[in-house]
């Protein structure tokens, strides 16, 4: 049987308090990496300007479009461990976390070397204004530098998430970014590095948390200890991880792409606009985190109890996620519009238009992003039975279909081109998704049901 002291068992027991205990590791996780990007541009703001504070921002639709492709494998490494842990296959458990980590190894390569290359002429392409350019290119070069530490640390993370245990990411996390915001100030404020030293410092914090959480692996004694000897990408484990991560990948990377467009649109408004989105954007992701790690508590639980063939706390444990997660995307969200001033003014020092501007955006997004809480707890639970293609589909046309069409024809009339209307785009993309997202869910669900009725 597998066991660990850190881990829930997701399959048993009250759905509503094992839900928080899973989820509040994984809220406090992801705002250690938001907290990443948010030093990088707190620290930049407050020594080195608005322009700077820009040069940052303006490069994370390019990063998440590249990265998200691939980043999605490891949504299928949580899928497959979740079900072999569900159906207590420790024999699995064991040849998919020995496929995991050299396939994170071979997947940072590639990013480092699509990173290095592609940056540059992407950020062209995205019409980043001229100012910040060299800064937003040099910014995204050494970011990119930190590809495999990072893949192999999410694909770690993702191990133990899927076996029930979310404090071990969190403890290695936690060092790493306290690391980060000490480098940061060293690098910005002693060296005068600009942008290349915040981006050393999260390259180099990244490292570190990769480093720790691989030698807790080695150090396990289960089915989860990793091996060297034994690392292989096992053909049959790879075909899994594949059918479901692939499909996420490209899901999240075509998501991304729609934020590209959105942010080229942005860059025509010029870099106090974009300094403005740029901060409303990096406050508004710790809503969206929040709300994420309900995902990730939807995915491991759908798996979990899909491998154990329960299929009446799949439904329980979806219902519960969703209500957590649109209460905490409303609080949050008018929290932080209520205070968008003084939250925007901890970014920006000098210049008060790009205050203004990231107002803007916080009255369209951050106040209506508890809608977008939902549909990820949706995908979550729809991937997590196995159905990462369902969901693809559905954001292609729902997210991207959307919110292109929108740019595309609304967008371009001299009335509509506004920040106003291309922030709107969000929320009629958000409602859409949400409701093909309730429609595929339900067939799945009755499906996945009439099968369990014919096997007993």
């Amino acid at each position: 049987m597998l066991s660990s002291s850190k881990r829930i068992d997701l399959c048993n027991g009250p759905i509503f308090l094992k839900v928080l205990k899973y989820t509040l590791p994984i809220i406090c996780t992801s705002i250690l990496q938001l907290l990443f990007n948010a030093a990088d541009l707190v620290v930049v703001g407050r020594f080195c300007g608005s322009n700077s504070v820009g040069a940052v921002g303006a490069t994370s639709s390019l990063i998440h479009m590249i990265v998200n492709l691939f980043i999605g494998t490891a949504t299928g490494v949580s899928v497959a461990i979740a079900n072999a842990v569900g159906s207590d296959d420790e024999n699995a458990v064991s040849r998919i976390v020995h496929t995991a980590i050299p396939l994170s190894l071979i997947i940072g390569s590639i990013l480092t070397v699509l990173g290095a290359t592609l940056s540059t002429p992407m950020l062209k392409i995205m019409d980043t204004p001229t100012d910040i350019l060299p800064l937003s290119s040099l910014y995204t070069r050494i970011y990119f530098c930190g590809m495999i530490p990072s893949l192999v640390f999410e694909f770690s993370a993702a191990i133990y998430r899927a076996s029930g245990d979310t404090q071990t990411p969190l403890k290695y996390l936690s060092l790493a970014g306290f690391i980060n915001v000490l480098l940061n100030i060293f690098f910005v404020t002693v060296i005068d590095l600009d942008v290349a030293g915040v981006a050393l410092a999260t390259v180099i914090s990244q490292t570190v948390s990769c480093v720790l959480i691989i030698l807790a692996l080695i150090r396990r004694d289960d089915y989860f200890k990793l091996k060297f000897r034994q690392m292989r990408v096992y053909f049959d484990v790879f075909k899994k991880i594949i059918k479901i991560g692939l499909p996420a990948g490209v899901q999240s990377s075509i998501f991304s792409m729609s934020n590209v467009i959105i942010q080229s649109s942005v860059n025509s408004f010029g870099s106090v606009a974009v300094a403005g989105n740029a901060a409303a954007a990096n406050i508004e992701q710790f809503v969206y985190v929040t709300m994420n790690s309900f995902y990730q508590t939807s995915l491991n639980f759908t798996g979990q109890n899909v491998g154990a063939k329960k299929s009446e706390r799949i439904f329980k444990s979806l219902r519960t996620n969703i209500i957590c997660a649109v209460t905490l995307g409303a609080v949050l969200g008018s929290i932080i519009f209520y205070f968008a001033d003084n939250l925007l003014s901890i970014y920006i020092t000098d210049k008060v238009a790009s205050i203004a501007y990231g107002m803007k955006r916080m009255s369209y997004v951050g106040r209506f992003y508890f809608l977008c809480g939902a549909m990820e707890v949706l995908t979550g639970a729809i991937r997590g039975m196995g159905k990462s293609l369902v969901t693809m589909i559905i954001s292609i046309v729902g997210i991207c279909g959307v919110r292109l069409g929108w740019i595309f024809t609304i967008f371009r009339i001299e009335q509509f081109h506004t920040l106003d209307s291309l922030y709107f785009s969000y929320i009629i993309s958000w409602i859409a998704c949400i409701i093909a997202q309730i429609f595929a869910f339900t067939i799945l669900y009755k499906k996945f049901k009439k099968n369990l009725s014919l096997q007993t």
